[in-house]
């Protein structure tokens, strides 16, 4: 077990790290953009380009914010509950957004095989297969999935989350 769950945490972390690799590819694509315009040159696609890049970062991220307790999260109701049904509270709210990211990423999973079925590119001058930057959501999708059935599995089996809360988030109260 303590290696599945290195593997999970290394996972998460990994995503996150993609993630911030994807924001900075947002400010060179923007960059070079900014260069191309002042030296009269044309850069086709950068602004696609840095758009794909935001998906990745967007959907790359959510499974490392969620258990970094960076996902807004009200409770409210579950800091005045009693520990039992403070539990059911969470396994249920853990299983429906399990529910949720499971649903997304099997109707993403889909939406990109078509798209790669039918060979669609983008409309921009960049002309970019669109399975490519859309597999990033099925992806993110399916690493979210995971941290939430394993935050559901440990809350079922040890009684509570895995999620941890950062300083500075505890320092604006809830």
């Amino acid at each position: 077990m303590a290696a599945l769950r290195k593997s999970l945490d290394t996972l998460y972390v990994a995503a996150g790290a993609l993630a911030a690799v994807c924001l900075v590819a947002i400010l060179l694509l923007i960059v070079a953009q900014m260069v191309a315009r002042w030296s009269g040159a044309v850069f086709p696609g950068a602004a696609s380009y840095a758009g794909y890049a935001m998906a990745g970062a967007s959907f790359l991220a959510f499974a490392n914010a969620l258990n970094r307790g960076a996902h807004i999260r009200v409770s409210i109701l579950l800091n005045v509950l009693l520990e039992g049904p403070k539990r059911l509270v969470e396994i249920w709210c853990f299983a429906l957004g399990a529910a949720i990211a499971w649903y997304f990423t099997y109707y993403a999973y889909w939406f990109v095989y078509w798209s790669w079925k039918f060979n669609e590119v983008s409309q921009d001058q960049d002309a970019t297969l669109l399975w490519i930057p859309q597999s990033v959501m099925v992806v993110g999708g399916a690493i979210l999935g995971i941290a939430l059935t394993d935050n559901l599995l440990h809350v079922i089996f040890r009684g509570r989350h895995r999620m941890t809360r950062d300083i500075v988030d505890q320092s604006f109260g809830e």
